[in-house]
């Protein structure tokens, strides 16, 4: 007899813990962002002196919660792919859960050299140790959003197009969330708060993408294409977020040219995917019109 409830099915885990770690890589970036990961004294697992530092918005307390969340995190990625190879999603999300826990050790070494032994390491606490852990961080993220993918893969209602269609609309409501706190477009401040809003905004942006590009695979190679063009994109600009160059005016510009792309990536998507063009029987191209 299983002591596991009816609803706790193993695609709804996975989704769970791909929305968790969606949720530790903004806190993470907030962190960097406040300089909070230079808090507790560099020690772990105690923060300053302290298993559980005073409970008020302070550097000590925002770098203590974002380890927290982050051990939790590690468990439930442990315990994802624990399940899938207990016959949990299938095959493929079997192979994407346990590389993201292969991964772990790498992102937990990376995450020690920048909050714990960086006064030991000249380079510890350095923009390119906070890019290298952001980097990690993602791609544990694409295997745990591709597990979940999977694992849901004999659970839907709609068809592949109308999927992929939903997908790129939520891919614009999360750029139309984080353009106004991107680098490139100076609306809003880029504090701490802007660039956690940004980085969410883009994750979401980056789910809807994968998950069109999944759903669109067989069906609709331009779709998809239109999708790896724009998360390739949506990538380099997260990356540039997080000041791996020297933000100057040309790279401003690339940063520009890149929206661009992702824009025209997610709007041509979407005329294709609502039926703005098909493809005929020959192979040639159609243009729909509703008038």
């Amino acid at each position: 007899m299983s002591i596991r409830p009816d609803w706790l099915t193993f695609r709804r885990f996975a989704a769970f813990t791909t929305g968790l770690t969606l949720s530790l890589i903004t806190l993470g970036v907030y962190t960097a962002a406040t300089g909070s990961g230079l808090a507790c004294n560099a020690e772990w697992p105690l923060c300053s002196g302290q298993l559980v530092p005073a409970l008020t918005i302070n550097p000590d307390f925002i770098e203590w919660f974002h380890r927290f969340v982050a051990m939790i995190a590690g468990f439930l990625i442990i315990g994802t792919a624990a399940w899938s190879w207990r016959g949990g999603g299938g095959k493929n999300a079997k192979k994407a859960a346990t590389l993201a826990v292969l991964l772990l050790p790498l992102q937990i070494s990376i995450g020690a050299v920048t909050v714990t032994v960086s006064g030991l390491i000249p380079w510890g606490y350095s923009v390119p140790t906070h890019a290298a852990h952001l980097l990690v961080a993602l791609t544990i993220f694409t295997l745990l959003l591709l597990t979940t993918l999977e694992a849901y893969r004999n659970h839907h209602r709609r068809p592949p197009g109308k999927r992929a269609q939903l997908a790129l609309a939520v891919t614009f409501v999360g750029l139309a969330m984080s353009l106004p706190f991107s680098r490139a477009t100076p609306i809003l401040v880029y504090d701490a708060a802007g660039q956690s809003w940004f980085v969410t905004g883009s994750l979401i942006a980056y789910v809807g993408l994968i998950a069109t590009i999944v759903w669109s695979w067989n069906t609709d190679r331009v779709v998809s294409t239109l999708a790896s063009v724009g998360v390739t994109a949506l990538f380099v600009t997260m990356l540039f977020g997080r000041d791996i160059v020297a933000y100057t005016g040309i790279v401003q510009l690339v940063n520009l040219i890149l929206i661009g792309i992702i824009a025209v990536s997610v709007v041509a998507g979407l005329w294709r995917t609502t039926g703005g063009i098909t493809t005929d029987s020959s192979g040639g191209v159609t243009v729909s019109r509703s008038d």
